[in-house]
């Protein structure tokens, strides 16, 4: 079983073209570097392309989708397993435990609570995974200068910003993943009087 890396991304159909390309472009990236695929199960939108891309290249693919999702027809029949939960937080538990590090794609609401929850965990040093951000065109821009704002109102430690990596491009994904392998959390909690 080779190493699997979860990938957060939009389900949605309706976005530019551009962002579906970058994530069959990391799917068959991913591939390339001996990687697989855990993610959340879907057909549709970024979820959809970074699956397809895997198995054209012939790469293993796991969906973890909840059975309210896989009713309505979005579950990708052609992943290598497809892992059927109840509840979204059933789904995101097995997406951690599975993964061997976090890349998160451009997506919304979802896609970002995702994420945020395994930089809590990471702050924590609950997870000790690398976690990348694929900032296409500077989709993530405004969310970098919140956490800087964060930094500077002290709502945590100048290590914070160490626990994630900010990649511009597909192939520097992968680069941005080993650098953050084995960078461990500092204690969360500031020293009190």
């Amino acid at each position: 079983m080779p190493k699997l890396l979860c990938v957060y991304c939009s389900s949605s159909d309706r976005i530019d073209p551009k962002y579906a390309a970058a994530a069959a472009e990391l799917g068959r990236e991913l591939v390339a570097r001996g990687w697989g695929l855990v993610y959340g199960g879907g057909k549709t939108g970024l979820m959809g392309a970074v699956a397809r891309a895997v198995r054209e290249r012939g790469g293993h693919v796991v969906g973890i989708i909840p059975e309210f999702m896989k009713v309505r027809e979005l579950a990708y029949e052609g992943a290598d397993e497809l892992v059927t939960v109840v509840t979204m937080r059933e789904r995101k538990l097995l997406m951690e435990t599975r993964a061997d590090a976090f890349v998160t794609l451009p997506g919304g609401f979802g896609t970002l609570e995702e994420i945020m929850e395994i930089l809590t965990l990471r702050q924590l040093d609950v997870v000790r995974k690398p976690c990348v951000f694929l900032n296409q065109d500077g989709f993530y821009d405004d969310l970098i200068r919140l956490f800087e704002r964060m930094l500077q109102e002290r709502f945590f430690k100048p290590s914070n910003m160490d626990l994630f990596r900010v990649a511009a491009t597909v192939p520097e994904v992968f680069a941005a993943i080993e650098q953050g392998a084995g960078v461990q959390a500092e204690s969360k909690w500031f020293e009190t009087r």
